[in-house]
C-alpha cells in the first residue's frame, strides 16, 4: 500500500522518531533515505512511502501517534 504523508501537526516534531517510524513501516527504506524524507516533510512538502500490507494497521497507528497527516494512495 502506498501512503502520501502530507504534514506533521506536532508543535515540536521529533525528527528521529519520524525517521525511525518511516524505516519500520516501509518495505524498503534505509536510515539515510528516511532522514532525507523527514527533512522534506518538515519543510512542508508531502512524501510518498510504500508500506507492507501486513503492517497496515500498525503503520497507520504509528503515523497518527506522531501527529502525521496522511492519505492512502493504493
Amino acid at each position: 500500500m502506498k501512503l502520501n504523508v502530507l504534514s506533521c501537526d506536532a508543535l515540536r516534531p521529533d525528527k528521529r522518531a519520524i525517521a525511525n517510524c518511516f524505516v519500520e513501516i516501509s518495505m524498503s527504506m534505509n536510515d539515510s533515505l528516511s532522514n532525507e524524507l523527514t527533512e522534506i516533510l518538515l519543510e512542508g512538502d508531502a512524501v510518498e512511502i510504500e508500506v507492507d500490507d501486513r503492517n497496515t494497521a500498525s503503520a497507520l497507528r504509528a503515523l497518527r501517534k506522531l501527529s502525521l497527516d496522511y492519505e492512502i494512495l493504493e
